[in-house]
């Protein structure tokens, strides 16, 4: 059981080492993001808007791209198309974060197991050996099945500690994303503004 608990925690590893660096790069400034595709916006450049949109990684670019594409068809549509959006974004974050948790929840089973199947085989030689049976033995197979609930365990506190701390990050991105949504929605749904009138003569 040692080497599936070796395993265990290889895989937990890979998995919050590429998640975070997703995280990493999906965490944008939000703010200075907007403001720059709000001034393009304002120059009715939207090609340019587009392009920034695109040249961005994360997810609030992607929901301002939405946005924009479906500026012409009104509030409650660009609305329905940025929860649309939003939809298929969320899952995409969480994506592995399953694997983590469930890797931080069954490595001290695992450990647990292999500590239950080191004593059998303990208690097997005490039976097979009879009076014969030395303590050192005994000592060293029990040492032996205790070293799996250990490393169950040490798989399993950085793991639920890793997997709390991506799930803090998914949670700040959802924010800026719900922040970002309802400010693209306002600045492509208000209406141009008007050029001022001309003074009378």
């Amino acid at each position: 059981m040692i080497w599936v608990i070796v395993a265990s925690s290889a895989v937990a590893l890979a998995v919050f080492a590429e998640r975070l660096l997703q995280y990493h790069r999906d965490q944008i400034d939000s703010t200075q993001f907007l403001n720059g595709v709000r001034n393009v916006l304002k120059r009715d450049n939207i090609v340019e808007a587009l392009a920034i949109c695109d040249a961005t990684p994360g997810p609030v670019p992607r929901l301002v791209k939405t946005a924009i594409l479906n500026r012409d068809k009104g509030r409650e549509a660009v609305r329905e198309a940025l929860e649309d959006a939003g939809s298929w974004e969320v899952p995409r974050l969480e994506e592995k974060l399953n694997l983590l948790a469930t890797i931080a929840q069954i490595a001290p089973l695992l450990g647990l197991l292999g500590s239950v199947l080191g004593f059998i085989a303990v208690f097997r030689a005490v039976q097979n050996a009879g009076l014969n049976a030395h303590v050192a033995d005994l000592s060293s197979g029990i040492w032996k099945a205790l070293i799996c609930t250990a490393a169950g365990l040490a798989v399993s506190i950085p793991s639920y500690a890793g997997y709390n701390y991506l799930v803090g990050r998914v949670n700040t991105i959802v924010l800026d994303m719900e922040q970002i949504s309802s400010e693209i929605l306002n600045i492509v749904s208000s209406p141009p503004a008007e050029p001022p009138a001309g003074r009378p003569a």
